[in-house]
């Protein structure tokens, strides 16, 4: 499973995107008096935001549109990511930025090569059931451990006899059956009466 997003540079355009966006990250703070921002990313390793030249930008209250903006450069500083946009030079400009969500076209994400590598975007609503047919529920979400993934599975409807949720390691060794992006569909080696 891919967590990270791998770089695509792409050219940023002065029109609004048309396609799906994946917010990677966003911006933090200030960095500096010359206009460097602090960006909390959400891309693994932290620092492969920075490889996408081309960021789309707007404030976090989701009430504009996504704006086109140039990636000048960026480096991983500590535990942040620091960056210079272009056009942006000194603390004054780069304070405006503040709250600022960053996101990417869904196109500039790179390929994936093998059978069980997925997007965690393309994992979320998915249904899951086990190796008896039984209906677990759908994927709400996803958490890093330090052993392996786990998907969080809520169940369609709560009873007293099912768990609340579902914490299913993401292993095809020994739990992952089967992925089936076009039948929205994970199947698993995992029973119903197993919770979290």
């Amino acid at each position: 499973m891919q967590s990270d997003l791998s770089p695509n540079k792409q050219q940023s355009s002065a029109t609004e995107p048309s396609g799906d966006m994946v917010i990677l990250g966003r911006i933090s703070g200030v960095h500096g008096v010359r206009g460097w921002l602090k960006v909390y990313s959400y891309t693994d390793p932290m620092e492969a935001i920075v490889n996408y030249s081309s960021w789309y930008m707007r404030p976090a209250n989701r009430r504009s549109s996504w704006q086109p903006v140039v990636l000048k450069q960026g480096k991983r500083h500590a535990k942040t990511v620091v960056v210079q946009l272009e056009g942006c030079d000194d603390r004054n400009q780069a304070q405006a930025y503040s709250g600022y969500e960053i996101a990417i076209t869904a196109d500039q994400l790179a390929a994936l090569n093998g059978l069980d590598e997925f997007y965690w975007r393309d994992l979320i609503g998915l249904q899951v059931v086990n190796l008896q047919g039984v209906h677990l529920g759908s994927v709400t979400g996803l958490m890093e451990t330090g052993a392996n993934d786990v998907l969080v599975v809520a169940p369609a409807q709560l009873t007293d006899s099912r768990p609340a949720s579902h914490l299913i390691p993401w292993s095809f060794e020994h739990v992952i059956v089967s992925v089936d992006l076009k039948q929205s569909l994970i199947t698993v080696d995992w029973q119903e009466e197993w919770s979290d």
